[in-house]
């Protein structure tokens, strides 16, 4: 069999066929996979919420996809350079004719992984200021109710909730999470916010203080508290925040942010609450202080009391200065009212010659004494005023008579110079409309010798004669004019009427009737 013949005999395949065969066949070899690799070109969530990015080591790469709802479940974020350990499963891309691998968990590889993870995490966290002091609450000293962040059914809450009691009972809302797990991260800052999201005098109290306790663990197991979520919902808290995760040598990152790190979730009930029982003694010991402390200041108010009254003088010896100095004021007053009375008296005698001066007759007398002056100073005013001012007019009538004599001279030399140039304006506009005229004159001439040298007037004086129909319309072709047709007939020097008949230059319709029809044929049948 030859080449062309084996080809002939494959199958076809259409693309989506081919592509098809090899999806199956990856996904049956490779349905679950588990893949160590660094992350590369990874550029965050795409718009949908998946993630695209490749997995390489030091001799390949391979294509990777989170779609949108595993990534919400990872417990650890991918992140560009991070070498992780993916779990999932190969598929192909059939748009891009590429494999790839949609990656359904996601780990960070090994414990050096984590700490370069977490150092990478605590200096940028750093660098936005959650680690500061300064933006740390201060505790309340005896909180009115506790909020705890916690695994319902660990020993770290019977723990909190048994030192909690013996210390100083408090009212505890729990609030249960995972402490462990995909969900962890998740559901502890859900708690966080939810606790400050609870409204001041609600059906459910707000609480004054918030735990967020966990038992101790490794690395992985604690990696919960030290996710961004976590820690971004810590800082953000209203309410202020305790730390108690794992044992005293364990530490995460929400030990930075929280308001206090308490090294168990033990201390961290004894952080939150005093001990009543001390609390009740120290407040009797105050109190039998107080009342020692009241006592001894009543007894020295007393002896101040005897003394001070000891020391003062009789009634008679307090009244007998001012008796004295009462006496003497009385002398003071008496001088003081005679030279008093003598002062008004000379105040009143010059002010008895003042007004003399100042009677209404004399103001009357100077008053029209200056009336008498003002007059005579307005007449003599008056008559200088009138004589200026006629002076003034004279001048002006001068003065505006020469300048109209002036302003008329101006208007008729103008009215001269107006004239002059409408005459030599009115020349000069003859002059070109004689001009314009004959140059159209001659335009016209030559266009009637044109007129007369292109127009049917001059063919028909040739000998030449335009038939007409009887509508007056021209006959152009001998199918215009039909048999018996009215025709008018134009020469040169007039019109005649005319009958058309048959045309000379074929033979009549009978005749070519008449023709063999062999003939007839063989024309017809002729391509040349």
């Amino acid at each position: 069999m030859s080449e062309a013949a084996a080809l002939t005999n494959a199958p076809e395949l259409t693309v989506s066929e081919l592509s098809g065969a090899l999806k199956r066949a990856i996904e049956d070899q490779f349905g679950h996979v588990r893949l160590r690799g660094e992350i590369s070109n990874y550029r965050g969530p795409h718009s949908s919420g998946h993630c695209y990015f490749s997995l390489k080591d030091a001799a390949a790469r391979i294509d990777a996809v989170i779609w949108k709802g595993t990534f919400s479940r990872l417990r650890a974020k991918p992140q560009e350079g991070l070498e992780v350990i993916a779990t999932g499963r190969i598929t192909t891309f059939p748009g891009k004719s590429s494999y790839q691998i949609v990656i359904e968990q996601l780990e960070p590889a090994g414990l050096g992984a984590l700490m370069a993870l977490l150092e990478e995490r605590r200096k940028k966290l750093a660098a936005e200021g959650l680690f500061d002091e300064t933006r740390k609450k201060k505790l309340p000293f005896l909180p009115g109710v506790i909020g705890i962040v916690t695994s319902p059914t660990g020993a770290v809450i019977r723990d909190i909730l048994h030192r909690l009691s013996d210390r100083f009972p408090r009212r505890i809302l729990v609030w249960p999470v995972r402490v462990q797990g995909e969900t962890s991260a998740g559901e502890v800052a859900a708690a966080i916010r939810g606790f400050n999201a609870l409204a001041a005098g609600g059906a459910i109290p707000r609480p004054d203080l918030l735990i967020v306790a966990r038992g101790g663990g490794s690395l992985e197991d604690l990696w919960s508290f030290n996710e961004e979520e976590v820690l971004r919902a810590a800082a953000a808290s209203d309410i202020p925040l305790i730390s108690a995760i794992g044992h005293e040598t364990d530490w995460t990152l929400l030990d930075l942010v929280a308001d206090l790190r308490a090294p168990t979730p033990t201390g961290a009930a004894e952080k939150a609450v005093p001990v009543r029982a001390e609390l009740l003694g120290d407040l009797a010991d105050r109190a039998r202080r107080l009342d020692a402390a009241a006592l001894r200041l009543l007894d020295r108010r007393r002896a101040d009391l005897r003394a001070l009254a000891r020391a003062l003088p009789g009634p008679e010896s307090l009244l007998a200065t001012p008796r004295q100095r009462l006496d003497r004021a009385g002398d003071r007053l008496r001088a003081s009212l005679a030279a008093a009375l003598s002062r008004r008296q000379l105040a009143l005698a010059n002010a008895s010659r003042l007004l003399a001066r100042h009677a209404p007759h004399a103001e009357v007398q100077r008053a029209a004494g200056q009336l008498n002056n003002l007059a005579y100073r307005l007449g003599a005013a008056r008559g200088a005023l009138i004589e200026k001012t006629g002076e003034r007019l004279k001048t002006l009538a001068a003065r505006f008579g020469a300048a109209r004599f002036a302003s008329q001279a101006l208007l008729r030399n103008d009215l001269r110079a107006r004239e002059e140039k409408r005459r030599a304006l009115a020349a000069r506009l003859d002059a070109a409309a004689r001009v314009f005229l004959a140059r159209r004159r001659e335009a016209l001439g030559h266009v009637e010798k044109m007129l007369a040298a292109v127009g049917y007037e001059g063919v028909l004086r040739r000998g030449f004669a335009l038939v007409r129909d009887a509508a007056g319309a021209p006959i152009r072709s001998v199918a215009q004019a039909p048999d018996g047709a009215l025709l008018t007939l134009q020469f040169a020097d007039g019109r005649i009427a005319a009958t058309a008949g048959p045309p000379l230059d074929r033979a009549p319709a009978k005749k070519r009737a008449a023709k063999p029809p062999k003939a007839k044929a063989a024309d017809q049948g002729s391509f040349f």
